[in-house]
């Protein structure tokens, strides 16, 4: 297949808030061109983006995966779910048996001890828990492949210590482990470093938003009254300080197209052809990444923005990040960020295509609010709303997969 890639871009404003703090709680940051940037982590707007796919119903529940230690309970469910008649413990021995099988390590985690008594009646489930192994790591796997596992569990129930020493019973229950990724899987990639053959190349790759601009963490002291307080009892209950920054903030995530085609592999419903699933999991991603906000701190700042501006670009040369339009920063002389950054890569963005762009094999895409983007309106495509924009880059996205080699 050729390679070709969805470029997305974002500049989107946050007000006060703590999307995404480190070790001390502060907001995370970086120096870029010489000066302090806001940074929210990849990670951060990877996890947001998944979670998206499942709060707004972007994916079939089955077409997802869960990322768990607790691979072993989980998978216990599931055999429970095909033969009611296997009982927990055994349904518990079964999983952690199959879950070896696939090379992936587990352990009996210690529990800590809470001081906390517990009745007769609770010692059962207690028990239960403990015996639970987990896995050593996060491990991430697809729906498809839990129901296969406890398939596979059930029907060698028997005696699954003996059904494992069949040499192609062992290569089967690896090759259920990894094959028929979920969505998920398939665009964020899985690792596991002590069994590599379990790994998946990740078809999307997230830069750390930063801000267009100079950012200086600020500190908010603030305190709470104690409601029964009475008169003769002045002052707080309780007094704290929180860490938070404002920012205009640059996005971008590039997805390989051709890497996601061959992750997800056939189709994720039966008759359905290997193009379909890849422009809804194209779409999806696309949706979710623009629309989804880490949500650090929400509570306290009820930081809720979306986008001012989205550039999408579907290409066959390299991915290409914009952030370069940045790196002198944004000062702000009008009192605000936003026009100055559009301006920015109204006037960038043509410069790189022309210098190393291929202009009869890119498309794009602009879809941007308010008077201030009015200077992307040429960039290209105008959308008028995210769904317009979804709809027509899946459509470039399925043309370009049925074009013949």
């Amino acid at each position: 297949m050729n390679l070709f890639y969805l470029d997305v871009h974002a500049l989107q404003t946050v007000p006060p808030s703590n999307l995404n703090r480190d070790d001390t709680g502060s907001p995370k940051s970086s120096v870029y061109g010489g000066v302090p940037r806001a940074r929210v982590s990849s990670q951060a707007w990877k996890k947001a983006t998944r979670d998206y796919f499942k709060a707004k119903k972007l994916l079939d529940p089955s077409e997802l995966g869960v990322r768990t230690k607790k691979v072993v309970e989980i998978l216990a469910d599931r055999i429970h779910e095909q033969d009611g008649t296997i009982p927990e413990p055994e349904a518990l021995e079964l999983a952690a048996a199959v879950i070896t099988a696939t090379g992936l390590k587990i352990e009996v985690p210690k529990r800590k001890g809470s001081g906390k008594k517990s009745t007769a009646e609770d010692a059962g489930d207690e028990e239960t828990r403990e015996a639970a192994a987990q896995a050593k790591y996060l491990v991430f796997l697809s729906a498809r492949q839990l129901d296969g596992l406890a398939r596979f569990a059930v029907e060698g129930a028997a005696d699954i210590a003996e059904f494992l020493k069949d040499k192609d019973n062992k290569a089967r229950v690896k090759q259920i482990a990894d094959t028929r990724h979920s969505v998920d899987i398939a665009l964020f990639g899985r690792m596991v470093a002590d069994s590599t053959d379990f790994n998946v190349d990740a078809a999307v790759q997230v830069a750390h938003a930063i801000s267009v601009h100079r950012v200086d963490n600020e500190s908010d002291y603030y305190t709470a009254v104690d409601d029964h307080n009475k008169d003769t009892e002045p002052g707080a209950g309780m007094i704290g300080t929180v860490d938070f920054n404002s920012a205009t903030l640059y996005r971008y995530a590039a997805l390989g197209i051709h890497q996601l085609a061959a992750n997800l592999g056939e189709g994720l419903q039966e008759d359905e052809s290997r193009v379909t699933p890849v422009r809804r999991a194209a779409e999806a991603f696309v949706q979710g990444f623009v629309e989804s906000l880490p949500t650090g701190k929400i509570n306290t700042f009820g930081h809720h923005t979306l986008p001012d501006a989205v550039v999408v670009k579907l290409r066959t040369t390299r991915p290409i990040s914009f952030v370069a339009a940045f790196e002198e920063p944004v000062r702000g002389d009008l009192g605000g960020h936003m026009s100055e950054a559009c301006a920015r890569l109204a006037e960038y963005i043509p410069d790189v295509e022309r210098a190393y762009g291929d202009e009869g094999s890119t498309l794009t895409w602009v879809l941007r609010v308010g008077p201030n983007t009015r200077k992307l309106a040429d960039i290209g495509t105008e959308s008028s709303n995210l769904g317009e924009l979804v709809a027509s880059v899946g459509q470039a996205v399925a043309e370009r997969l049925e074009k013949p080699e």
